[in-house]
């Protein structure tokens, strides 16, 4: 009875560890790329997030303050009057300054952001968008920051997507002001509200 005892109490054999070690790091390995992609669809989500908020934000600092608000993409540090450009890594909202009765006061800068260059993650879309006092999109070819806003026939979409991803995001914006974020792997219908207008 004392040597039987003593088995059971005697723990894991060199060769049992091993085995368990060695099933372990199969079962890692299998999971790392389900895992890289699932952490790379989450950077591209967080950026998504970011911009549909800042959008909104400058869609809603124009009906606010009764002025023209851009929301731009720059290569550049986000700073007042940063020069825009398409396809930009980082973004920024600024005011514009009043045309015809201008009372001297510049545009003002709101915000900016370096999200998705932190996060790596690749935006394709214009450079500026201006929202107007009713937080529509229009047109003006005298933003004063070198580049000009030209209001879409319906909308207009940034596409993100990051290395190793698989699912990315759109984020559209509609003449009429509304901003949304969609699958651009669906297409929007009844059956798919999250898909993306074609």
């Amino acid at each position: 009875m004392l040597s039987r005892l003593r088995s059971a109490a005697r723990g894991f054999t060199l060769i049992e560890m091993m085995v368990t070690i060695t099933v372990m790091t199969i079962l890692a390995l299998l999971a790392m790329p389900g895992m890289t992609a699932w952490v790379a669809n989450n950077r591209v989500r967080t950026v998504a997030e970011a911009m549909q908020n800042a959008l909104r934000q400058a869609q809603g600092e124009a009906v606010k303050r009764s002025r023209q608000t851009v929301f731009a993409l720059t290569a550049q540090t986000p700073a007042a009057s940063a020069t825009p450009s398409a396809n930009g890594g980082n973004w920024y909202l600024q005011t514009l300054p009043l045309s015809g009765s201008d009372d001297g006061t510049a545009g003002s800068f709101l915000r900016g952001e370096k999200v998705a260059t932190t996060q790596s993650v690749t935006i394709t879309g214009a450079s500026l968008l201006c929202f107007n006092s009713l937080g529509r999109l229009v047109s003006n070819t005298s933003t004063g920051l070198g580049a000009s806003c030209t209001a879409p026939t319906s909308y207009t979409a940034y596409n993100l997507t990051a290395s190793g991803a698989d699912r990315p995001l759109r984020v559209e914006v509609y003449l009429g002001g509304k901003v949304r974020m969609c699958d651009p792997a669906k297409t929007l219908s009844s059956s798919n509200p999250d898909g993306c207008a074609t």
